[in-house]
């Protein structure tokens, strides 16, 4: 009799205790962030982002890389976190008006949406960036300029025709450079490579050889510096053909020593993840966005109630003095 009883209050304890931690997993909020393409270092940081900070805020967050910069792709993704029910959904957009249609049937079904490189995207909560697009844009082109030393012909790689962020980092670089600087020439149409290492390393290599007085690459999208790079170091053109862009730290951490990348500036995308999380966070508690409130890793935010955006500026330099402590973060 004693034995029974002994089992049975260590079953209904077990059950209690399971209970229990099925009301909790219940309570957790859950957020999925689709971003462009998985599989690359600027993603693989984002996502490191992501998992640490729904770890801390007691979010069940995870990322959803597709297999290539498809836009499509990214539209079935969401479609399956609108089917899983979650509570937020993340995006980091390949095309804002392919994505529009499916972004609203998450926003029609309650679901919070939160977008990082989409500030044309209108079925969202917030948008929020890390850098303006002209601030960004016209950073590079300065850097670009200076070792230029104001002249020559240039090249424009973005990650795809249809990314707005990278566009428009090139629309503003492009006339910041033809506002001040009337002796450079941009060559050829702009590339949309910038997403594939292999692709910028190729097409690099073909602008090499199709204008041979080429003096500078100017590359929007993370893999674009890098195979530009390695176009550079196979024609023994370093110091002759400078390539400027934000790209990940130890990625190229080689190609930058070597000068075959010759620096930019990025922000930082584990930040961005945590970024994600914590906006996410704050919408399904309720919490109104507003001027002068405070959002770890953005600052004190002035966020644009119309447009749904909240423009911040935290861009970080790489070059050969800073590559390797930002490498050393994981980025």
């Amino acid at each position: 009799m004693k034995k029974t009883l002994t089992a049975t209050l260590a079953a209904l304890t077990l059950a209690v205790s399971a209970i229990a931690t099925m009301a909790v997993a219940a309570d957790k909020p859950t957020m999925g962030v689709v971003v462009k393409i998985g599989g690359i270092p600027w993603f693989n940081a984002m996502e490191a982002g992501i998992k640490e900070e729904g770890e801390k805020l007691g979010v069940d967050a995870s990322m959803i890389g597709p297999t290539s910069a498809d836009p499509a792709l990214q539209v079935r993704a969401i479609e399956d976190l609108i089917a899983k029910g979650v509570d937020v959904i993340g995006v980091v957009p390949n095309d804002e008006k392919a994505l529009e249609p499916v972004l609203k049937k998450a926003m029609d079904a309650g679901i919070k949406v939160v977008a990082h490189e989409g500030p044309g995207l209108t079925n969202i909560d917030w948008d929020f960036e890390l850098a303006s697009a002209s601030g960004f844009g016209e950073a590079h082109a300065k850097l670009l300029a200076e070792k230029m030393g104001g002249e020559g012909e240039y090249a424009v790689f973005v990650g795809s025709l249809t990314v707005p962020l990278h566009n428009a980092w090139a629309d503003a670089a492009n006339a910041y450079i033809a506002a001040n600087y009337p002796k450079m020439k941009l060559v050829g149409d702009r590339y949309g490579v910038a997403e594939n290492v292999d692709d910028s390393r190729k097409t690099a290599l073909d602008v090499i050889a199709a204008h041979p007085n080429l003096k500078g690459f100017l590359a929007f999208g993370s893999q674009g510096p890098i195979g530009a790079g390695r176009a550079v170091e196979e024609r023994r053109l370093v110091d002759k053909v400078f390539v400027i862009g934000p790209f990940s730290p130890g990625q190229g951490r080689a190609l930058i020593k070597e000068g075959a990348i010759t620096g930019g500036f990025m922000w930082n995308p584990a930040e961005a993840g945590r970024v994600f999380v914590r906006m996410g966070k704050l919408l399904v508690d309720g919490t109104e966005i507003k001027s002068g409130m405070t959002v770890e890793g953005l600052g004190t935010i002035e966020p644009d109630a119309a447009a749904k955006d909240i423009i911040t500026n935290n861009l970080v330099t790489i070059n050969k003095d800073t590559v390797d402590g930002l490498a050393d973060l994981g980025l």
